[in-house]
């Protein structure tokens, strides 16, 4: 009976983590969104991450690239995050679209911030399969650096280093404009979930991406048997 309880609680605590992680997600890209900078908007997008690893919460590109070193029951763990960061986005999305901002011109430019949350999700869903799929894989491998670059300076008591270990690649991956299937759920919802089948598309191999590219780093470095701290 403890046994069972204890599973259900871990299950509940993966599923409010996940919800966390991609609520925060979606007050990053809100932030995003609405900078007319994107270099400043890249820089504090990071917080959605930086608050994700701070207080532990749950995220899938944070996750699935440790799969190569853990039991094949963790795979469920990952799956459940990724429904629930997506729980988390949808709900950020729909309360932010029941603001003034969404219909609101963005300080500096000449553009609602509903006409850029569209053009943005309508450029990411209709590019090529493959162009997804290759800026998704870059994109989780930037995700697998920042959450175990944090780790391993957090271990060794480099508190600025986790700090710049998270911030850096989360710049990186929006200035270059790199797909996080988490992220990129947000703004699908935020627009209203325009054209559902290439919509489909497009995350599924948006997922698919990350979750190779999150893999890269631990499998090369399985392949060459070396612990990720050497």
């Amino acid at each position: 009976m403890c046994a069972e309880k204890k599973k259900v609680n871990s299950i509940l605590s993966f599923i409010i983590d996940g919800i966390l992680s991609g609520f925060t997600l979606g007050v990053g890209g809100m932030v995003s969104l609405s900078s007319d900078n994107k270099y400043i908007g890249a820089f504090l997008f990071a917080l959605g991450l930086f608050t994700i690893v701070q207080f532990r919460y749950g995220l899938f590109t944070g996750k699935v690239g440790y799969i190569p070193n853990r039991e094949p029951k963790y795979i469920i763990e990952v799956i459940f995050t990724l429904i629930s960061n997506a729980a988390g986005t949808f709900l950020a999305a729909i309360l932010l679209r029941q603001t003034r901002f969404f219909n609101s011109y963005i300080g500096g430019m000449d553009i609602t911030l509903q006409e850029r949350v569209n053009n943005t999700i309508e450029a990411k869903i209709h590019d090529s399969i493959p162009s997804i799929f290759i800026l998704s894989i870059f994109c989780g491998m930037l995700m697998f650096i920042a959450v175990e670059a944090n780790r391993q300076c957090r271990a060794k008591g480099n508190f600025v280093g986790a700090l710049f270990g998270v911030v850096f690649p989360v710049v990186v991956f929006i200035v270059c404009g790199f797909n996080h299937c988490v992220a990129d759920m947000f703004y699908y919802f935020f627009s209203g979930c325009p054209d559902v089948p290439d919509g489909i598309v497009y995350f599924i191999f948006a997922i698919l991406g990350n979750a190779i590219g999150g893999m890269f780093i631990p499998l090369m470095k399985k392949l060459s048997n070396l612990p990720l701290d050497d």
